[in-house]
C-alpha cells in the first residue's frame, strides 16, 4: 500500500506542477485539463517551466533530485531555460534547520558545539540532497587551529529513500516481466546497484575513506586536489575535513579572468576521469558541477578540487580490461573487434553473427569521429547503441551504470569548458598507453615481483606433493605424473642454468667496465 500510495504521490505532484504540460505540449483536451486541476485542488501554472520542473524534483525528494543532477549537465538535450533551472539543484537545494545540524553533532560526539569548534558557522554555506555543509574551525590536538567543513546528514533520509526504493524495484519487477526487453535490460539489478549507492551515501564514515583512498590516488597527479579527513570527527552523520577554497567550476567568467587556461582544464578533466577509471578501477562516481571547483591559490593555480564522495564506483580488472579494450577498438575504428570482445564476454548470444553485430557498430559510430565535442552527442550515440543491441539482444551489465553516467557528466562538463574539445584525440594516448602497460614487460615483472613470494614458498615443496600424490594413484596416471616430474626437475635446472649464466654475464659486463678504470689508476 505504501508502494501504490507513493505512485500516486508521483503522479500528483507532476500534475500539480504542470509537468504533462511540459512533456505534452501539444496537449489541448480542456476536459481533462479541467480533470488536471480538480486532482490537485486548482493547480498553478505562472511560474516558468524550468522553475515548475525542479520544485516538483525538489518535492519529490533525494532520488529526483539527483536525476535532475544529471540533467543539467546535458545543455545540449535540454533547452537553456530548463538547464539554467535544473542547476540550482547542484548546491542549492533548500536547507534545513540549522539547530537540528547543531544537535546532530553534539549527539555525534556527546559534547556541546563549543567545546568541539573554536567557531562554528550556523549558516550552511552548501546544501544537497543528502548533507548540508557548514564553515567551522576546530582546535587540532597539538594546539593549532584548522579551517574546516563539516557535512551534517539531513534528518530522516533513510526512510525516505527507502520508500522510494521500493517503489522503483516494483516497477522494475513490472517492467522485467513484461517483456524479453524487460529481462535484458536487468532493471532490478540495475536498481539494486543505485540502492547500493544511495546508502552508501548516508554513512559519512564511508565517505569519508572514500576520499582518502581518492586523495593518495591522486597525490602525485598534479591535477586534483582532494580535501583531508579529520578521523577523530567523523561519524555516520558528520564528517570533519579540511576546508578547500575554490571557485566553482560553473563560474567561467570568473576562472577566465583570473588566468586559468580552460582548454587544459577540459584536457585535465578528461585524464583524471580516464586515470581513476583504468589505472585504479576507483573513479569519483557524482561529478557534476557542484561537486567541482577550480583553485586559484598560487601553489595549486588551475587545479581541480573535488567534493563529495558519496558516491564512487568501483571495476574489477576484468572490468577494466575489457573497457579499455573496447575503447581502444573504438578508438582505431576497429569495430570488428568491438563486436568480438561483445561475444568474448558474453554480453551478446553465443550464436551471434560477427559480422552483422560489427556492421551495426559501425552504423552507429562512424558518423561521430573526427568531429569536435560540440558536434557530438554521447547521449545520442548511448542511445543508438541502445536500440541496436535490442536487436542483438545485448545484455545491460549493472555494474557499469554509474560509470556509464559518470561518462556523461565529464562530456557535459568538457562541454562547457571547451566546446571544441576532441573527447576521442585526448582520451587516446591515454589508453594506448594504458594498454601497452597492461601487456608489455613492465606488466610481467609486476605480476612476477607480486606473485614472487607465494611462488616461492610452493616451488620447494612441489617435489614433495607430487611424490604423495604419486604414492595414492595408480599405474597409469602414476606414470604421466612421474613424467611430469622428470619435466619440472629439468625445467629447474634450466632455471638455475639461466640464472647462474645471466648473472655470469652480468658480471662479465662489470668486470670489463672496471677493469680499464682500474688500470688507469
Amino acid at each position: 500500500m505504501r508502494r501504490i500510495a507513493r505512485g500516486f504521490f508521483i503522479v500528483w505532484v507532476a500534475l500539480r506542477y504542470g509537468l504533462d504540460e511540459l512533456v505534452l505540449t501539444s496537449f489541448q483536451n480542456p476536459l481533462i485539463r479541467r480533470l488536471a486541476r480538480i486532482l490537485t485542488l486548482g493547480r498553478r501554472l505562472e511560474a516558468p517551466r524550468g522553475q515548475r520542473l525542479r520544485e516538483a524534483l525538489e518535492s519529490l525528494g533525494p532520488i529526483f533530485v539527483k536525476f535532475g543532477q544529471v540533467l543539467s549537465t546535458r545543455r545540449d538535450l535540454l533547452p537553456p531555460d530548463i538547464a539554467d533551472e535544473l542547476a540550482w539543484l547542484q548546491d542549492r537545494v533548500p536547507p534545513f534547520d540549522s539547530a537540528i545540524a547543531v544537535a546532530t553533532i553534539e549527539r555525534a560526539f556527546r559534547r556541546p558545539i563549543a567545546e568541539i569548534f573554536e567557531q562554528f558557522d550556523t549558516t550552511p554555506v552548501a546544501s544537497a540532497s543528502i548533507a548540508q555543509v557548514h564553515f567551522a574551525t576546530l582546535r587540532l590536538p597539538d594546539g593549532s587551529l584548522r579551517e574546516v567543513a563539516v557535512k551534517v546528514l539531513r534528518p530522516g533520509m533513510r526512510k525516505v529513500i527507502d520508500k522510494d526504493l521500493e517503489l522503483m524495484a516494483m516497477m522494475a519487477g513490472w517492467v522485467e516481466g513484461l517483456s524479453a526487453d524487460g529481462k535484458r535490460l536487468k532493471p532490478r539489478q540495475v536498481v539494486a546497484e543505485f540502492d547500493k549507492y544511495l546508502h552508501d551515501e548516508l554513512d559519512l564514515v564511508r565517505e569519508a575513506a572514500n576520499a582518502a583512498q581518492l586523495r593518495r590516488n591522486m597525490a602525485k597527479l598534479d591535477m586534483l586536489l582532494i580535501p583531508e579527513m579529520f578521523w577523530d570527527w567523523c561519524h555516520p552523520e558528520v564528517m570533519v575535513m579540511e576546508r578547500m577554497k575554490g571557485v566553482p567550476i560553473a563560474q567561467l567568467d570568473r576562472i577566465r579572468a583570473a588566468g586559468v587556461d580552460i582548454k587544459k582544464l577540459a584536457r585535465d578533466g578528461v585524464t583524471i576521469f580516464f586515470t581513476q577509471v583504468f589505472r585504479d578501477g576507483f573513479f569519483h562516481g557524482d561529478m557534476h558541477p557542484g561537486n567541482i571547483q577550480v583553485s586559484l591559490a598560487p601553489e595549486t593555480f588551475g587545479r581541480y578540487i573535488a567534493l563529495d564522495f558519496g558516491i564512487v564506483g568501483t571495476l574489477t580488472e576484468s572490468d577494466k580490461e575489457y573497457l579499455a579494450q573496447n575503447f581502444a577498438a573504438f578508438f582505431r575504428r576497429d569495430y570488428k573487434r568491438v563486436a568480438e570482445l561483445h561475444l568474448e564476454s558474453g554480453w551478446v548470444p553465443p550464436g551471434t553473427r560477427i559480422d552483422e553485430l560489427e556492421a551495426a557498430i559501425r552504423t552507429v559510430c562512424e558518423p561521430y569521429f573526427d568531429r569536435p565535442l560540440r558536434q557530438i552527442s554521447l547521449g545520442m550515440v548511448l542511445m543508438r547503441l541502445f536500440q541496436t543491441s535490442r536487436r542483438f539482444h545485448v545484455e545491460i551489465q549493472p555494474q557499469l551504470v554509474l560509470l556509464q553516467k559518470t561518462l556523461l557528466n565529464i562530456e557535459g562538463l568538457g562541454r562547457q569548458l571547451d566546446p571544441e574539445l576532441d573527447l576521442w584525440a585526448t582520451a587516446k594516448p591515454f589508453l594506448e598507453k594504458w594498454m601497452a602497460d597492461q601487456i608489455g614487460p613492465r606488466k610481467l615483472w609486476e605480476q612476477l615481483r607480486a606473485e614472487g613470494p607465494r611462488y616461492a614458498k610452493l616451488l620447494p615443496q612441489l617435489p614433495r606433493l607430487l611424490h604423495d600424490y604419486l604414492a595414492q594413484r595408480p599405474g597409469d596416471d602414476r606414470r604421466e605424473l612421474q613424467e611430469l616430474l622428470a619435466a619440472h626437475k629439468r625445467t629447474h635446472r634450466l632455471l638455475q642454468a639461466v640464472i647462474w649464466g645471466g648473472t655470469g654475464f652480468v658480471l662479465g659486463v662489470l668486470v670489463m667496465q672496471v677493469l680499464p678504470r682500474l688500470h688507469w689508476l
